[in-house]
């Protein structure tokens, strides 16, 4: 069995700051990110979000089981941080980086204009699990503060860090992006995001893969 790079049985709150686990800090980015989103689905009423729409939307028809990808997406999110946690922190420093850069955009976009979709159908057209998965999700997660899409910027960066772990297999980094790309499909399939909020999520992710994988390199050659 592989053996982790960093031994976790002697982390103590004293020596959290030390170069052996201060890559841990990083998690505290979470905290923020909930508090923020807290806020912003509690403060900024319906009212005020303006609504994204596009063309593509009405093409796009309501599917239910795009749920089960769309709910992979946290078991994704999981297992990739706990897999570099253990075996690459470097590669966890830059998904979690990659990842709060992304939060910190999102969320002053969810401020500066607050946006909504008015998307989801009245009745679900089915009655089966996944529609019940749906019906919980509407209830639990709100139809603002969409544009851009995190669901898509997590999903990138997940797969843009997955494509620099050398001990992961040609075949894995390739199943990892085909589940981005249906991650990224079922946000429009079940009706949670607009296209306009898929296309919104694009620069915001170029500008992630910036800061985490390029700009420390530049530095570097200067």
């Amino acid at each position: 069995m592989k053996q982790p790079v960093v031994d976790y049985r002697k982390l103590r709150l004293s020596n959290i700051t030390s170069p052996e686990y201060r890559h841990l800090l990083l998690l505290l980015g979470w905290v923020v990110y909930f508090a923020f989103y807290f806020l912003t689905e509690n403060l900024i009423p319906a009212e005020r979000c303006h609504p994204t729409h596009c063309f593509l939307d009405d093409l796009i028809p309501f599917n239910e089981w795009f749920v089960l990808p769309y709910v992979g997406w946290y078991l994704l999110i999981v297992v990739s941080l706990g897999y570099f946690l253990l075996y690459n922190p470097r590669n966890f420093s830059r998904l979690q980086t990659y990842i709060i850069v992304t939060q910190v955009l999102a969320m002053t976009a969810y401020i500066l204009y607050p946006s909504r979709q008015d998307l989801r159908p009245e009745v679900l057209p089915n009655d089966n699990f996944p529609s019940r998965i749906v019906a919980l999700l509407y209830a639990f997660d709100t139809n603002t503060g969409v544009c851009p899409s995190l669901h898509v910027a997590y999903s990138f960066g997940i797969g843009s860090t997955w494509l620099r772990e050398k001990s992961a297999a040609w075949w894995w980094k390739a199943l990892v992006w085909v589940f981005v790309a249906i991650i990224c499909l079922s946000t429009m399939f079940i009706k949670q995001h607009s296209a306009v909020d898929f296309f919104a999520a694009l620069p915001v992710c170029l500008v992630a893969e910036w800061f985490t994988f390029f700009r420390k390199s530049k530095k570097a050659q200067k």
